[in-house]
This record gives C-alpha cells, sequence and structure tokens, in this order.
C-alpha cells in the first residue's frame, strides 16, 4: 500500500516520491527537470490535449495508435499536465510552427516523472 501511496503522490507532485521519503535533492532535481520539461514544451506551442479523430484521419492505425499514446505519456507528467489543461493552455494536435518540439518535451517531461517515481519506489 506504501508504494501505490509513494506512486500516486508522485505523479501529483513530479519527484513527489521523494519528498516523502525525505530525499529532498532528489525531489528537488526531478521537480525541477519535469517543470522545466512541461514549461518549455508549452512555451514551443506542444499539444496539451489528445488528438480529436479530424486530426488522425488519413493516418494508418499503428500510427494513430502511436499519436494517442504520446498524448497518454503527457499526462504522466502530474500536476503541470492538470494545471495546464485547468488554466486553458490546450492548444490543437497540430497548432504551432514548432510543436513538434514542444510536445516532444511534454513527453519527455511525462518520463522523467515516472522515472522519478519508479526510481524511488526501486530505492524503497
Amino acid at each position: 500500500m506504501r508504494r501505490v501511496g509513494l506512486a500516486a503522490f508522485g505523479w501529483l507532485v513530479p519527484g513527489g516520491a521523494y519528498l516523502l521519503k525525505r530525499r529532498y535533492l532528489h525531489f528537488a532535481v526531478f521537480a525541477a527537470i519535469v517543470c522545466a520539461a512541461f514549461g518549455a514544451g508549452l512555451a514551443m506551442q506542444g499539444a496539451v490535449k489528445l488528438p480529436t479523430p479530424a486530426e488522425l484521419s488519413g493516418l494508418d492505425p499503428f500510427t494513430s495508435y502511436l499519436f494517442q499514446a504520446g498524448a497518454f505519456a503527457k499526462m504522466l507528467a502530474g500536476a503541470p499536465f492538470l494545471a495546464a489543461s485547468m488554466l486553458g493552455a490546450e492548444r490543437g494536435f497540430l497548432a504551432g510552427r514548432v510543436h513538434e518540439y514542444g510536445s516532444t518535451l511534454l513527453l519527455l517531461a511525462g518520463l522523467f516523472n515516472v522515472l522519478a517515481i519508479s526510481s524511488a519506489i526501486e530505492e524503497e
């Protein structure tokens, strides 16, 4: 049950699993990395919401699945994703000139957060 709590808090607060374990330096590093990557992704017009069927029309099923999986990985960033969604930072899936770089940084923010969660749980 403790691992589930660590994972849930670690998802909600980037690096939060380390905060609960009183590993403050690890918490600060992962929180900074996740928030910086997410902020840079938003600044580069990365998409926060799931792609619509109209945006996926004309793609083969595998490519469509990859785009949807990438959008799900952005949700793994936790609080930055929730804050961006609530504050209306939802852009279209293909909006902006550098949306691919922004979407890649948003995806990396989610993956860094999962790395922090799994690393903190593994140390237990």
